[in-house]
């Protein structure tokens, strides 16, 4: 009987720890478009949850772009924190003319908000808080999660945003930046269509979209970026507070464009500085100051 019984709670230990254990999730598709199948990467830490999540969008100038490899550094930090991350890939910018590539950035904001649709249609499955959802942009990337959670579908709200050298005004951007494709660039310069253009690029930029109901943004910039200047976050943290909107500005000291050029030049304290963010705004806890808990980030 002894050994029956051992047996029993050997299995129900088993059962257990299996049904916790931490899951890697590859390939999931989260929506289709004219054929094309988009899919994102998740991570769902162990336990039951229901857990906060971030939903992480690379960057790459819209043109190229990796969901793995581009946003690698924010997924330890985020798994140490309890949270379920997702990474998504989205529809990218072809060689097409200056409108047409402008359609294409429209259609990437699109396929952001079909990802904010389906994790939340599945928060279950995936074992999430569907009210506690963060949208992580970087770069390109960050254009495009801002303006997700700026004009959102009625259902597709999110709690928060954090922008990492977010080109937040393309149209200024347009006449300088190296981030916009080429032909944008070209069309912009002595082109008849030249207005349109820009104000087709007003229209794409979040800086023109900031509003007091806004969910709060932290923007994480590096002081050095010569791709988009650190002023382009200023004036995008100016703007929100303007209206009544939180704001936060992290500058990252001497750091150029890109997290994963930051890594190899051993900057890493913007990490510590989103997990405390997004645990104050996610209420992580809220039965308990954020201090107490084990996976907190101590100051």
């Amino acid at each position: 009987m002894y050994l029956q019984i051992r047996g029993l709670l050997f299995l129900l230990f088993m059962s257990t720890a299996f049904l916790a254990q931490a899951e890697n999730l590859e390939n999931i598709e989260y929506g289709q478009v004219d054929g094309i199948s988009l899919r994102m990467d998740a991570h769902i830490p162990e336990g039951k949850g229901p857990f906060p999540a971030a939903i992480i969008v690379h960057g790459g100038g819209w043109v190229r772009g990796d969901r793995r490899t581009d946003v690698q550094p924010l997924f330890q930090p985020l798994e140490r924190a309890g949270f379920v991350w997702f990474s998504i890939s989205y529809r990218l910018v072809n060689n097409s003319s200056g409108l047409a590539s402008m359609l294409f950035l429209g259609q990437a904001v699109d396929d952001v908000k079909k990802a904010i649709a389906h994790v939340k249609t599945n928060s279950a499955e995936y074992k999430i808080d569907p009210d506690r959802i963060a949208l992580i942009g970087e770069s390109a990337g960050a254009q495009l999660a801002s303006l997700a959670a700026l004009k959102p579908d009625p259902s597709g709200s999110v709690k928060a945003v954090v922008a990492f050298y977010s080109p937040s005004d393309l149209e200024m951007l347009a006449r300088t930046s190296k981030q916009i494709p080429d032909s944008i660039r070209q069309a912009v310069q002595g082109s008849p269509l030249a207005e349109m253009l820009l104000a087709g690029l007003r229209t794409l930029s979040p800086v023109n979209f900031v509003r007091k109901d806004m969910p709060p943004f932290l923007l994480i910039h590096g002081t050095s970026d010569a791709l988009v200047p650190f002023s382009q976050s200023e004036q995008m943290c100016d703007r929100i507070q303007e209206v009544g909107g939180a704001c936060e500005l992290y500058p990252v000291s001497g750091g150029g464009h890109g997290m994963r050029w930051w890594e190899s030049s051993h900057i890493t304290d913007y990490k510590k500085r989103m997990i405390e963010w997004l645990e104050r705004e996610l209420t992580l806890y809220p039965n308990a100051a954020l201090q107490s808990h084990p996976l907190a980030v101590q100051s």
